[in-house]
């Protein structure tokens, strides 16, 4: 599996296929294979004619595990991004993010436009905004001594989503305390790109697409029917929507 270095911090990345780049960013708890290669993005983005670009946020999979929460600012993940593109040579790219990936996105979106021809929000609506969802209860369940331990609903899915992928806890404990910053409805109507904002319709973490959606100016709005956080991210309606999306900024 291929890696650079983003200073000091190593970063696992895949780089597939030939046409227009697009990156991916996966979502907290998650990795590149997770939540890319094995619902099938990679392949379709590739059937697409596509350059798939995806790499395990510091912290996940094959990448750099640190334990400081400082380290894992979005502004931080977000240069692990743009410094992946600069090793692969590669100016301006569409990237699509899930969840903590669209922040990652998002801040790319607002703080480096040039390297964005357009941004996919997936599994992410007002959360980005508003905050809710994960926050210190998932910290907490993922220190707890076992998934027995865990008492809250939302701790003990991505404690068990965490044990799932063989998950470095303490590592994805202070990504969680260091990710939590938000971005200002003001920034948000600062995003110039071209932005799809796709959420399951019954994801009670990413809050509203559409109140998301409003404030980015020209931003499209995807409903994934039926699907909840977890499992929006195979969605056949998402995919062909993303596709959709990318083949009119062609």
């Amino acid at each position: 599996m291929p890696s650079f270095h983003n200073g000091a911090v190593e970063i696992a990345f895949l780089d597939e296929g030939e046409g227009e780049p697009i990156v991916l960013v996966h979502g907290f708890a998650s990795t590149k294979n997770v939540n890319w290669v094995y619902p099938t993005w990679v392949s379709e983005l590739r059937k697409d004619n596509r350059r798939v670009i995806a790499l395990d946020n510091r912290g996940h999979g094959d990448s750099a595990k640190l334990y400081d929460p400082a380290q894992y600012s979005i502004a931080a993940m977000a240069g692990d991004v743009t410094g992946l593109m600069d090793h692969l040579g590669i100016e301006s790219a569409d990237i699509m993010g899930y969840s903590m990936g669209g922040r990652i996105a998002a801040h790319i979106a607002l703080a480096s436009p040039a390297r964005v021809r357009s941004a996919i929000f997936g599994g992410i609506g007002m959360a980005m905004i508003e905050g809710g969802g994960p926050g210190e209860n998932v910290a907490a369940a993922l220190e707890a001594p076992s998934l027995d331990d865990v008492t809250d609903p939302v701790g003990r899915t991505f404690r068990a989503f965490a044990d799932q992928t063989r998950s470095d806890r303490l590592a994805l404990a202070a990504c969680m305390r260091g990710s939590r910053g938000l971005m200002s409805r003001e920034d948000a109507g600062r995003i110039g790109a071209p932005v799809l904002v796709a959420v399951g319709t019954t994801d009670e973490v990413a809050g509203s697409a559409s109140a998301l959606g409003a404030l980015i100016p020209g931003a499209e709005v995807l409903d994934i029917p039926n699907r909840d956080h977890m499992r929006a991210v195979g969605d056949k309606v998402y995919k062909t929507g993303v596709i959709e999306f990318l083949s009119r900024r062609a």
